[in-house]
């Protein structure tokens, strides 16, 4: 190597090798910017992914939460008086629409509706209960609470959800009085027994009442 100084030749070989020297760091700078950019929009489509699964998961969360309601159905006594139990839901979300109240066979009357009014009026029974209690030669006066099962399907909406729920029901009621003067029937109360199938309602009410009348 010469000692001299740089000959024309060799300073613009100089520059040369230091552009480009500079033209290999931008293109190194210009990579490692493409690889950040295509980690940013990695980042951005899985933050996005995230996002879209909670929120399906969150909908799928308040899916189950109404189905529970639509299962948990429970009907209470708003007001009771001797010939009527007004009903209305545990849950101020449940609205009903109409129901059905199923005796037992032995009482020998069918199948009641009610439209918008969820209800149960001794009227639809009290005859009939009385003859069969005298069938079954049950006491003439209550010493508590009698218990008449009945199956209740009720049609009810849940956030505009349809539904239909049946369950077995005890109507709580007292009874005084002789036949010759005739007894007097006073309607107590209203207490959920366990879910239904509306296959098997009659013959769970029947065995019921079966079973609290000793036949």
């Amino acid at each position: 190597m010469s000692d001299g100084p740089e000959t024309p030749t060799e300073t613009k070989e100089a520059r040369a090798a230091e552009a480009a020297a500079i033209r290999r760091r931008w293109i190194t700078l210009g990579e490692g910017v493409a690889v950040l950019a295509v980690a940013i929009s990695a980042l951005t489509l899985y933050l996005n992914w995230s996002d879209k699964q909670d929120e399906r998961a969150a909908r799928a969360s308040e899916n189950r939460k109404a189905s529970s309601r639509a299962a948990a159905l429970v009907l209470n006594a708003q007001t009771v008086t001797d010939e009527r139990i007004a009903i209305r839901t545990a849950d101020p979300d449940q609205i009903v629409q109409s129901q059905t109240i199923l005796f037992p066979r032995a009482l020998g009357i069918g199948p009641v509706d009610t439209t918008g009014a969820p209800r149960i009026e001794a009227g639809w029974f009290a005859d009939a209960l009385k003859t069969a209690r005298d069938r079954a030669k049950l006491p003439d006066d209550s010493i508590g609470d009698e218990r008449l099962p009945v199956a209740i399907t009720t049609r009810f909406l849940v956030n505009g959800d349809a539904h239909d729920n049946v369950a077995l029901y005890d109507i709580g009621y007292g009874i005084s009085g002789r036949w010759i003067a005739g007894h007097s029937l006073a309607l107590r109360g209203l207490s959920r027994v366990g879910t239904l199938t509306a296959r098997d309602a009659q013959a769970k009410v029947d065995t019921r009442w079966a079973r609290l009348s000793g036949q």
